[in-house]
């Protein structure tokens, strides 16, 4: 059944892209998997899959390359680590491997064969995700809020349907994509259009798009027919603006902090964030922190 533009169809499906060399935060990812790095005690994917998981998503596809085999080995079941801490009753650390495992058939992974671009690669999951909305989760972006950015999204999707983008205020808009705004209801936003890195001073808003999208399906035949764009790759946001013309876009304002862990200092400033964040050691994290600073000065 086709869909409706602006259709209030239940969410039940992520797309996690994960196939990204993480260059900007070489050597470290050489051979581990940037979203495998840790963000002081858990991996910076379990917190994107955790906040997928809080929003009532249901299945998880991770559209992976190639040398990301550990990611998938990090959502399954690790018999021997298991044995051994059961063997010496250390049964906190044994809930905390067993945490990430979800339900049989709950996650799916799909290979992109060729770095083509984020449109490429969502566009990569559409037979698993078919005919029905879905969001789309940068797992470099990590968004520290509560509720998670994603309920919040899925709230507002629940209200209005349609495509949502999640935003977030910036005093750079020339460093990001930026949206144009029509008109504004509280943290709801009515779009018109979105800008590209633009001037400065040209920006249409300093709302920025910070990587949690609920796109309806009909953006896989946009995608498959998109041509290259910026950086010769195949964009989201340019089929994303195809999909305008015909059906309605929201932005939401998530109450919250994003960290981008796909740079060196975004990744310390979430691992710090998190760190302080932690409700049995931030004040230990806190005082570490403080006695750093001290000695650094």
């Amino acid at each position: 059944m086709a869909s409706v533009p602006g259709s209030h169809r239940p969410l039940r499906k992520a797309v996690l892209p994960v196939a990204g060399f993480g260059t900007r935060v070489l050597p470290a990812t050489k051979v581990i998997p940037k979203e495998l790095l840790p963000v002081f005690d858990k991996p910076a994917l379990q917190y994107v899959v955790d906040e997928a998981i809080a929003a009532g998503i249901e299945h998880i596809v991770f559209v992976t390359g190639r040398n990301k085999g550990a990611i998938e080995d990090y959502f399954d079941r690790a018999y021997e680590l298991e044995v051994t801490l059961e063997a010496k009753k250390k049964e906190t650390e044994l809930n905390e491997v067993r945490s990430p495992i979800r339900a049989a058939g709950s996650m799916s992974f799909v290979r992109q064969q060729a770095a083509l671009g984020l449109g490429h690669a969502v566009w990569c999951a559409r037979d698993i995700v078919g005919d029905e909305p879905f969001a789309v989760m940068l797992p470099d972006m990590l968004m520290m809020a509560e509720p998670g950015c994603l309920k919040q999204m899925v709230d507002a999707y629940n209200r209005v349907g349609g495509n949502l983008i999640a935003v977030e205020p910036t005093g750079t808009p020339e460093r990001y994509g930026v949206i144009t705004p029509e008109s504004r209801d509280g943290r709801l936003i009515k779009m018109k259009g979105m800008v590209e890195k633009p001037k400065r001073e040209e920006a249409p808003s300093n709302l920025f798009i910070s990587g949690r999208y609920i796109l309806q399906p009909e953006i896989f035949a946009l995608l498959e027919s998109q041509g290259p764009g910026a950086g010769n790759e195949i964009q989201l946001t340019d089929s994303m603006a195809r999909l305008m013309q015909s059906q309605t876009f929201h932005a939401y304002e998530y109450e919250g902090r994003t960290y981008d862990c796909g740079d060196k200092i975004g990744y310390l400033q979430a691992f710090a964030a998190y760190a302080l964040a932690h409700d049995q050691y931030g004040e230990q994290a806190a005082e570490t922190l403080r006695a750093l600073l001290a000695d650094k000065g």
